[in-house]
């Protein structure tokens, strides 16, 4: 029989197995993805500010010896993140003004948000929650009775989005739970789900956690977060068949990152990668102006620019929207002429 090498021994595990050996220290990240780590910007200091955190399975898409591949862009701190841009802030789309109740983002008519937790599988560097006080707002067990008495109290609440952190990071019997309590309230019509594991640690799609989601006595609707084709590895493409196999609607949203996915080229194959294993390109956000972030900025002319390009290239159902977040708007704000 073979010997088992490292990597494989890894991708044997269980998803809280591989979850619990991501990788939290720059001088190792380098050295597995043989990178001198003295000729990287990398900054300690962002790392203290927002923690490294990288699934195996993530850095196993990383092409390794290239100190610009656009997955490793997503997650390593570097020296940029600690320039101060105008207009950059802790909460740039105002989630602590829609905080209703604890665990409850009213931002949009007709849903309601719940942030079921703080934890996430990967820290991507432009996330737009790195700042988020989690531990004052986000849903543990005991604050759930609170955020499910106001999903009762407002009949025009039709869809709840589990949120983040990641809510995929719950155990099937907390996800399972909080199902059933909403398969309670009659006007809810759709449970959604923003995660980033299906993506960056697929080994979470067990068959507990399908079984879950099939049992579910609302339509449940998956929305993932993948920037660029390299993150379909062949892990990821058989989540994502097992979940279409179940009968999951998959859509994704992307951001649009410099250094990562500004050129048409590489939007266009994101879109036909996604499509050929069953998501659905939904949103192309603008990159939300939080602090530690604004070296990924695209501006709004140039990300226009390139939408067309992606337009005159794929049919119509594959190009996503482009959209970004307004803090105090009544939905995401459509990105439509130059000059916005």
């Amino acid at each position: 029989m073979p010997e088992l090498n490292e990597q494989s021994t890894h991708f044997s595990k269980n998803w809280q197995q591989q979850l619990a050996e991501a990788f939290t220290d720059i001088g190792e990240l380098c050295a597995y993805l043989n990178l001198d780590s003295e000729q990287l910007p990398l900054a300690k200091e962002a790392a203290l500010t927002f923690a490294l955190k990288v699934p195996r399975s993530f850095a196993e898409a990383i092409e390794k010896g290239n100190p610009h591949d656009p997955l490793l862009r997503q997650v390593l701190p570097i020296r940029e993140e600690m320039q101060v841009y105008p207009g950059y802030s802790d909460n740039p789309v105002g989630d602590l003004e829609a905080a209703s109740v604890a665990g409850v983002l009213h931002k949009y008519h007709g849903r309601v948000l719940l942030i079921n937790t703080g934890s996430c599988a990967i820290h991507c560097r432009y996330c737009f929650r790195r700042s988020f006080p989690y531990a004052d707002l986000q849903l543990g067990k005991e604050k759930e009775i609170g955020a499910l008495r106001y999903i009762r109290e407002h009949p025009d609440i039709s869809e709840v989005i589990l949120s983040g952190g990641d809510p995929l990071v719950l155990s099937d019997e907390r996800l399972q739970r909080l199902f059933r309590q909403l398969a309670g309230i009659a006007h809810v019509k759709r449970i959604r789900i923003h995660s980033r594991l299906p993506i960056v640690l697929p080994a979470r799609i067990t068959p507990g956690l399908l079984e879950v989601l099939r049992q579910s006595a609302k339509p449940v609707v998956l929305v993932v977060h993948c920037n660029h084709p390299n993150e379909i590895t062949g892990r990821v493409a058989e989540a994502c068949r097992l979940l279409k196999q179940n009968g999951i609607v998959l859509l994704n949203q992307a951001v649009l990152l410099r250094g990562v996915n500004d050129h048409a080229a590489d939007l266009a194959a994101l879109s036909e990668r996604l499509f050929e294993h069953g998501v659905m390109p939904y949103y192309l956000h603008v990159l939300d102006k939080v602090s530690g972030a604004g070296h990924f900025d695209v501006g709004e002319n140039e990300a226009l620019a390139l939408i067309r390009q992606v337009q005159a290239e794929l049919p119509g159902y594959l190009v996503p929207k482009l959209v970004k977040e307004v803090a105090g708007a009544d939905s995401k704000q459509a990105v439509l002429q130059f000059g916005v």
